[in-house]
């Protein structure tokens, strides 16, 4: 069996149009994986990839695509079989969405993501920061709702120390010319098609006023329209992504001036972000990587990474 003879088959038993991960669970469901005898390693990929260009190579193709964001393939044969069944084929697209969310929310929580964001930010060439976990519950206004839009997840500094030689630092600040980079950060635990946008434009409302903001995911899904969405967002709002378990940055952030008022706000509302600019200005005037107070900012776990990820059933292999 090949694979679009594979795909044809799932189609035809199929009670509603399916992406491609969904066909390929379908096809494992009723054996048919078996029949293929591909040894790869995303037989799923493979199987999309040929359904694509029998689409487009030929014309008398018995496939189509009957919806995108995800897309969702169909035979050309059962097309009438929708016709009247618009509104419930998107409503069988929204719960199929919401119940792979549910799916990626079991295990460990969001806060557990901590640790691994701010060691990869610690480690990685493009960052090099302190970070610092911002609870929201800390702050003066009560409103959790409110709070989630306002209040990032984490904020990092870069100090510029071992940038540059201590002169050239001092000529910088002489200047007026700092080369302290604030970030900030929101963080989730899994982005696909039905989040996408809700999470994304949580990072706008409460990372912006950072010189750099990130909406962080432990797992973002692997599809085109996901991918293609984030690059747009990311073009438009200078919002950079990063997926923590491949610690890949997906797109980076535009690099802007401090938003002053917002910054202001932030040290007047919560304790944490007041504590981290009051500890911030300290290590900024000792112009010294070894005086840096590295126990006010979040622990960076370094070898015991591994050992923390166990212990929280986080399996970045999986």
């Amino acid at each position: 069996m090949t694979f679009l003879e594979l795909a044809e088959e799932v189609l035809r038993q199929a009670k509603y149009p399916l992406d491609y991960k969904q066909m390929w669970e379908s096809a494992k469901n009723l054996g048919l994986d078996k029949k293929v005898g591909s040894e790869g390693k995303t037989p799923e990929i493979t199987m999309q990839a040929l359904i694509y260009v029998n689409m487009r190579d030929k014309s008398d193709s018995k496939f189509c695509i009957v919806s995108k964001r995800p897309t969702k393939f169909w035979l050309k044969v059962r097309k009438n079989e929708l016709i009247g069944k618009e509104s419930e084929l998107e409503q069988k697209i929204q719960e199929s969405q919401e119940k792979e969310i549910k799916s990626k929310e079991k295990g460990f929580c969001e806060g557990d993501l901590h640790p691994l964001l701010v060691n990869f930010v610690a480690n990685d060439e493009r960052f090099n920061l302190y970070c610092k976990t911002i609870n929201a519950n800390t702050s003066k206004n009560t409103n959790k709702g409110l709070n989630e839009w306002i209040h990032p997840d984490i904020v990092g500094i870069h100090f510029p120390f071992e940038d540059f030689d201590k002169n050239t630092l001092d000529l910088l600040q002489n200047l007026s010319n700092p080369s302290y980079k604030i970030y900030s950060f929101e963080l989730k635990k899994f982005i696909n098609n039905a989040n996408l946008k809700e999470c994304y434009f949580q990072a706008v409302s409460n990372s912006s006023w950072a010189n750099e903001g990130y909406l962080v995911a432990y797992e973002i899904k692997d599809d085109d329209e996901v991918q293609n969405e984030l690059a747009r967002l990311n073009a438009s709002f200078g919002i950079g992504v990063i997926e923590l378990k491949s610690d890949e940055i997906k797109f980076e952030a535009k690099s802007k001036e401090l938003d002053i008022d917002t910054l202001d706000m932030l040290i007047r509302k919560n304790k944490d972000f007041k504590e981290f600019i009051t500890n911030v200005n300290k290590d900024i005037q000792t112009n010294d990587p070894e005086r840096i107070a590295k126990a006010k900012y979040d622990k960076i776990l370094g070898d015991e990474l591994e050992k923390y990820l166990k212990s929280k059933n986080i399996n970045k292999e999986e």
